[in-house]
């Protein structure tokens, strides 16, 4: 049996990080052919996504893909992006986080390997289905873009104790 890659699950403790502390989790993804996206928001072959709790809607974080619903101009969108896609996964107010190495293969390779979906549809489970690759990591700086940094954040990060509830009568 082939070993799981560790990048799904770092994925999942650095948004589970950000979340914890009120920081806002964004996540950089290379786009291609099995990534749905809106098209007219990439940008040199590449998405910045907010994917925190208030921008997404029944976000699934699996071992092979992300799915969410998410808002774009107004119009609701369903999400799809394969997990190795992603390139980076970061705190907005902060740039704290990690990046991951994207292997992009030529259309050629592409057509010779099985789509994952076809293969899950089949039901196929060998594990030569899967394409494993271990992420190399490396740490994002604090001067990471954003499209947004000439806006004031409208809602800094708290203080960084347990969360309290506000009762509003």
């Amino acid at each position: 049996m082939s070993e799981t890659s560790t990048k799904p699950y770092l994925l999942r403790a650095l948004y589970e990080w950000c979340t914890d502390n009120g920081y806002t989790p964004y996540i950089v993804v290379t786009v291609d052919a099995r990534t749905r996206v809106p098209a007219e928001f990439v940008k040199n072959g590449e998405i910045v996504l907010n994917i925190s709790f208030d921008a997404t809607g029944n976000l699934k974080m699996d071992n092979d893909f992300i799915h969410f619903k998410a808002r774009f101009g107004g119009v609701a969108r369903e999400i799809e992006l394969p997990v190795e896609n992603v390139s980076a996964i970061y705190a907005r107010e902060n740039g704290q986080g990690m990046a991951f190495e994207v292997k992009r293969e030529d259309q050629q390779e592409r057509k010779k390997k099985p789509d994952a979906k076809k293969l899950q549809a089949a039901k196929l489970t060998t594990d030569n289905d899967r394409v494993q690759g271990a992420p190399i990591l490396t740490s994002v700086l604090a001067s990471v873009p954003r499209d947004d940094d000439d806006k004031p954040d409208p809602d800094p990060p708290k203080n960084h104790g347990k969360p309290k509830l506000t009762r509003i009568k």
